[in-house]
């Protein structure tokens, strides 16, 4: 409980010094399909499209938090509910973070946050059979026969929690992330989950407004990360970060600097002392897209020399099928693909379907 506390003092007293101004923007009409409510769905259309929707009905909004509440103009969506006519945008931020005041869809409406995905191939060319770290009682003492190839798949979604914590400015958002690698064709061990990996955290989003060489900074965020694997000594692996996230765009282009601290353990709990050296203390992640394809990089490296220098990157490749459907391939290089194996270096290449991109 002592770190959520040290979390909101910290993120209170460097985002409050953060001003900006709001930008008065509609959302991308792509953003608008991940929106569960469909009363609220279409109202992010008519705005991103400029459309004029009928008079308001009292028509009622289903969405898994909000059951049989009428619609009506929350702060900030005044314009959305009234149509007025604006121009498509191109912020990406903006329609999936609710940014600027006319994007605001008030709270507990779930939203995508990482891409949702499956992968029926999932292939490494460095199989770690017998995970170690230099915790005592972390060492894996026998093989544990594992396939290089098995199944992937991610789920990952958001809610606003809190919309205006101080005042008109700051969002306060819970996210939820969960990857699981299943040896599904590993017959001879009885096709268990190998690894899979929670990821809860918080996040206070702000929208900014500023020009770095040609990009528009428009979100700087702080949080409170926590993910572990769940799992029992000797395979138990976890921690604990406080993470900036400054965001920048520019048509068709997301980047994302990810900064992160750990948050110490004492050494009798701590399942992987050595972990930022090798899952690194900061990432870069950077979405392009183009003609229906989303591609995305994300590069992350301990930030040492010598020795104590690792890193990762991951490159994805979306693409349109079928409707929402999309297909999509994942290639990763380095240290880290999961917490299991923070410290294992391999290649690994995945193949399936996504239903939820980046942006």
């Amino acid at each position: 409980m002592k770190y959520w506390v040290i979390a909101a003092t910290v993120a209170t007293t460097a985002i409050w010094a953060a001003g900006a101004s709001a930008q008065q923007a509609p959302p991308n009409p792509k953003a608008c399909t991940s929106i569960t409510s469909d009363a609220l769905r279409l109202a992010c259309y008519d705005r991103a499209l400029g459309r004029t929707p009928p008079p308001e009905t009292g028509e009622h909004e289903h969405s898994l938090f909000n059951i049989d509440k009428p619609v009506r103009a929350r702060s900030g969506t005044a314009n959305a509910v009234a149509g007025v006519s604006r121009a498509p945008s191109t912020s990406l931020l903006d329609s999936r973070w609710e940014l600027s005041p006319d994007s605001k869809l008030g709270t507990f409406n779930v939203r995508g946050y990482k891409p949702v995905y499956l992968l029926p191939v999932f292939y490494t060319t460095n199989v770690n059979n017998t995970p170690h770290s230099p915790s005592p009682d972390h060492t894996a003492g026998a093989s544990q026969k594992l396939d290089k190839l098995e199944a992937m798949f991610q789920i990952s979604f958001k809610t606003k929690v809190w919309q205006g914590v101080f005042g008109n400015r700051g969002d306060l958002w819970f996210g939820y992330t969960q990857t699981s690698h299943w040896q599904v064709y590993n017959g001879g061990i009885s096709r268990p989950f190998r690894e899979t990996n929670y990821e809860p955290e918080a996040m206070l989003v702000f929208d900014t407004d500023y020009d770095v060489l040609g990009w528009k900074g428009r979100l700087l965020g702080i949080g409170v990360n926590h993910q572990s694997n769940g799992r029992s000594n000797p395979l138990s692996r976890s921690w604990n970060r406080i993470i900036a996230d400054i965001g920048f765009e520019r048509p068709g282009w997301t980047i994302m600097f990810r900064p992160w601290i750990r948050i110490n353990e004492t050494r009798r709990h701590d399942d992987n002392p050595d972990i930022e050296d090798y899952m690194g203390r900061g990432s870069v992640q950077i979405v392009h897209e183009a003609g229906g394809n989303e591609f995305s990089l994300l590069l992350r490296h301990s930030l040492r020399n010598g020795e104590r220098s690792h890193g990762a990157m991951r490159f994805t490749w979306a693409f349109p099928i079928h409707a929402k459907l999309r297909g999509y391939v994942q290639l990763f290089r380095g240290y880290g693909e999961s917490l299991i194996d923070y410290n294992h270096r391999a290649t690994y290449v995945g193949m399936g379907v996504s239903l939820l991109g980046w942006y």
